[in-house]
């Protein structure tokens, strides 16, 4: 056999002598160090900034948001409806979402031809990429695309080892899904569909159920679509004003492939180049549109300067190509010790990393042990993150805020309380007083950031307001009649460029409901 050609080797299925050494058991262990992660760390340290917008938005169903498809709006209003929004049940779908994308990518790289080896290591790099650790943390939508992305790719490989073309209405009825989850899918299956006109599944175009497939993502999509036209397309306005406003770090191709090797742990990082090995050798010939998609993909976020983690949801489709291209080279006995240095490597990495990406530390532990390795956490936006670095930052100090403006609120009269807007700049400390109020009889916030403009001023008109976020005293001086320092946002935890004073604004100087068009602020 040539040493050249090992991908296209195809091996007879491996008989392990016991079922707790089979595919599926290795698949199962793997997961299941997932959910033990889950205890370790689903309650430490506190909500995240972002966590707590999205219960916001939980409260407010919609087809559309300014910076979000509405999927994870609907979600966190059905945990408000059922297990309920402490941080148990708030991470519990992320590491849910986790545990099966580990299982998603052993099955992929059975699918593509992979046995124990294969199956394992693709699960093994699924779990212990930091990225992935990190995503499957937090509720946000970026936990649940790469479960989405790697259960489309799944059906696209039935596809093409089945011929089962009728599978194009199930991938159109999920894709759909996955747009109102995030936007991000629309990049990737742009690339799946250029690769599949170069690529042997280009005879899918010749059956209608491709077409089905389409036009039923289209139809799904669509009401997030006419939101977003009736609101005058803010999420394009959004992404204009973040890019103006130069707040995400914007890197040029080398140092965006370093990142990207930096996410995935490196050792991990190793499979991407060996699936490209596989997706255009002769094996991997029949699913080649899925190399493409990929590379397509990465070199569209390139371009658009995306943060490096929009990338992240294709990996577990990659891992388990990789996966299977290194099984099959690494057959013969002077090679055997690849797969599992490979698998000890990706282990060792990922413990190295597990406490910088995941709250399994207190605080003092975790400054001493990011000292003494001198690990950071990769910055995607220019922020100042203080004592801790941004994503731990980011759940500190918010019910400390509810705290402080529910103190001061407390001491007006009834009939002033009643009239008193609680009015913040950005949506995490609306989104703050949003969960924490309820606990010290405050009202929710207002606001002109992001979809709190959106949801308006209320029956507030502006005579009485407590303003979070305001970092310029002079505009206090010229929008009230009379102003007071009553407060502050700062907490020693959390990021420096979120402490502020707390103003208490006696007589706005405009109604709020005339002026409100000009507060929006979308970025």
């Amino acid at each position: 056999m040539s040493a050249t050609t090992p991908a296209t080797i195809v091996s007879a299925p491996s008989r392990p002598s016991s079922v707790l050494t089979t595919g599926t058991a290795l698949i199962c262990y793997v997961a299941l160090v997932r959910i033990v992660l889950y205890f370790l760390a689903g309650p430490h340290y506190g909500y995240f900034r972002d966590e707590l917008y999205y219960l916001a938005c939980g409260e407010h169903p919609a087809w559309g948001y300014v910076d979000q498809p509405p999927l994870i709006g609907w979600v966190a209003w059905l945990l408000q409806h059922t297990i309920g929004t402490s941080l148990w049940a708030l991470r519990l779908l992320p590491a849910l979402a986790g545990t099966a994308t580990i299982v998603l990518a052993g099955v992929i790289a059975r699918e593509l031809g992979g046995r124990r080896w294969a199956i394992f290591l693709a699960s093994l790099a699924a779990l212990m990429a930091p990225v992935s650790l990190a995503l499957s943390h937090l509720f946000t939508m970026n936990a649940f695309d790469p479960l989405l992305w790697a259960v489309l790719a799944w059906l696209v490989i039935r596809i093409a080892k089945t011929n089962e073309q009728p599978l194009w209405l199930v991938f159109g009825a999920l894709a759909g899904l996955t747009i109102l989850n995030k936007y991000a899918i629309l990049f990737w299956l742009s690339g799946l569909v250029l690769g599949i006109c170069v690529t042997p599944l280009r005879q899918s175009l010749r059956h209608r159920w491709f077409w089905f497939g389409s036009v039923l993502a289209a139809a799904i999509a669509l009401p997030n679509f006419l939101w977003q036209w009736h609101h005058q397309f803010p999420f394009l306005q959004l992404m204009h004003n973040v890019r103006e406003s130069g707040r995400d770090i914007a890197l040029s191709p080398l140092p965006y492939l370093q990142a990207q090797a930096q996410m995935l742990g490196f050792v991990a990082a190793l499979l991407v180049p060996f699936a490209l090995l596989f997706f255009f050798s002769k094996q991997g010939r029949p699913f080649r549109a899925l190399g493409w998609a990929y590379l397509i993909f990465l070199a569209e976020m390139m371009f658009l300067h995306g943060k490096m983690y929009y990338v992240a949801p294709v990996y577990p489709i990659m891992f388990a190509a990789g996966a299977v291209w290194i099984e099959a080279a690494t057959q013969r006995r002077l090679w055997i010790w690849v797969k599992p240095t490979l698998a000890a490597a990706m282990t060792v990495i990922a413990g190295i990393y597990v406490p910088t990406i995941l709250p399994i530390l207190s605080v003092p532990n975790f400054l001493t042990y990011e000292h003494k390795l001198g690990i950071e956490q990769q910055q995607f936006e220019h922020t100042k993150p203080g004592v801790l670095p941004q994503l731990y930052a980011d759940m500190f100090g918010w019910e400390e805020i509810a705290q402080r403006v529910a103190a001061f609120y407390h001491t007006l009269p009834p009939e002033e309380q009643r009239k008193t807007a609680i009015f913040a700049n950005n949506y995490g400390d609306a989104g703050a007083i949003d969960y924490f109020g309820p606990k010290y009889g405050i009202p929710k916030a207002i606001g002109g950031h992001q979809n709190y403009w959106i949801w308006g001023p209320r029956d507030y008109t502006g005579e009485s307001m407590i303003v979070l976020g305001e970092g310029n005293e002079r505009n206090m001086q010229t929008k009230c009649t009379s102003y007071s320092t009553i407060g502050n946002t700062e907490h020693p935890l959390s990021r420096l460029d979120s402490w502020g004073p707390i103003y208490y604004c006696r007589g706005f100087k405009w109604n709020l409901r005339t002026i409100w068009p000009d507060l929006k602020r979308w970025g």
